[in-house]
């Protein structure tokens, strides 16, 4: 069984995941931040300063003055129906698709140039085809 692991964690095809989860664990760090530091910020702008994550409805019955924030609405033990959390994880989403599409369309374009026209055999004809034998034989029987 330890031999099977041990077969199994050399594949090369486990250490490229093992690789692309660690990436992506920092990337969406980066893509988080972006989003909270750089994007919120612009998009505030546009909408008079409005902070997406301090969008949150309580639900059910909550102090009169209301909580600051998200956290201490949960903090409380409120329940709290956080939109400006769910448009940000939306935010991510659509940024991490649109780099992944990029990243991807990069490699295509990467791979297409590395392919030489030389690699292609060129279909080069070594004799008569099927039809042209078939066509000599049907001849020579006609004789």
């Amino acid at each position: 069984m330890i031999q099977e692991f041990r077969d199994f964690i050399a594949k090369g095809n486990v250490m490229d995941m093992a690789v692309g989860i660690i990436v992506g664990a920092a990337f969406t760090a980066i893509v988080s931040s972006l989003v909270a530091d750089i994007i919120n910020p612009v998009i505030g702008i546009f909408t008079g300063g409005i902070d997406f994550s301090g969008w949150f409805y309580v639900l059910g019955s909550a102090p009169e003055d209301g909580f600051a924030s998200v956290a201490a609405a949960q903090s409380a033990g409120a329940a709290v129906f956080a939109v400006g959390n769910f448009l940000m994880a939306v935010i991510n989403f659509f940024i991490v698709a649109f780099v992944v599409f990029l990243l991807v369309k990069m490699v295509n374009r990467v791979k297409s140039a590395a392919e030489k026209p030389d690699d292609v055999a060129p279909d080069v004809k070594s004799g008569p085809s099927e039809l042209d034998i078939l066509i000599e034989i049907r001849d020579a029987l006609r004789k």
